[in-house]
């Protein structure tokens, strides 16, 4: 099963819609906020809490199709690793969602997602990302796919956990499953 780590530079907003983006562009996957200061994702329970309690079956596999979110709940990554591993053999997705800085996993390649702005905002990149517009016309600074601007209706759904998976927002996140960081 498909495994795929997101670190986003400079943008909190972007930071907590562009795991769901990524979770969403597949028929079902599970999004694991590995940030212990992450934001609060709405849900019946954590990261924190299924370590604290042990899995139960429901928590291991999907028992529909979309996109689940289990927020931290302020764990370290290094505490759940046990939970992670059966969560990424019972889900058919698993997007794991980096603090901006510092955390590497062994679980997968980190995929970064890097806003596309302008002179001394922009973000050094050399490597393959995912490129975000935000409203400038710029050309990506690495090679990887240039993500259209989420409309504010497709924003405004992910914060409140309803996605829309007709926004081309959310279908231009499908390629990056393919992509060689797999």
């Amino acid at each position: 099963m498909p495994v795929l780590c997101v670190r986003t530079e400079r943008d909190g907003l972007l930071s907590a819609i562009a795991p769901i983006g990524l979770a969403a562009a597949v028929e079902t996957a599970l999004v694991v906020d590995l940030d212990p200061e992450g934001p609060g994702y709405r849900g019946e329970t954590s990261l924190a809490r299924l370590v604290a309690d042990g899995p139960t079956r429901r928590d291991l596999h999907p028992s529909r199709g979309g996109v689940a979110v289990l927020r931290n709940g302020g764990i370290a990554y290094q505490d759940a690793e046990q939970i992670l591993d059966a969560l990424s053999e019972g889900w058919p997705h698993l997007v794991l969602r980096l603090p901006t800085r510092g955390l590497s996993v062994r679980y997968a390649p980190v995929v970064p997602i890097v806003p596309l702005l302008p002179g001394a905002l922009a973000v050094a990149q050399k490597s393959p990302a995912v490129f975000q517009r935000a409203g400038f016309r710029l050309k990506p600074p690495a090679p990887g796919p240039v993500l259209p601007r989420p409309s504010q209706r497709t924003v405004g759904g992910l914060l409140r956990g309803q996605i829309d998976s007709h926004s081309r927002w959310i279908r231009a996140w499908r390629g990056v499953w393919e992509l060689p960081w797999m």
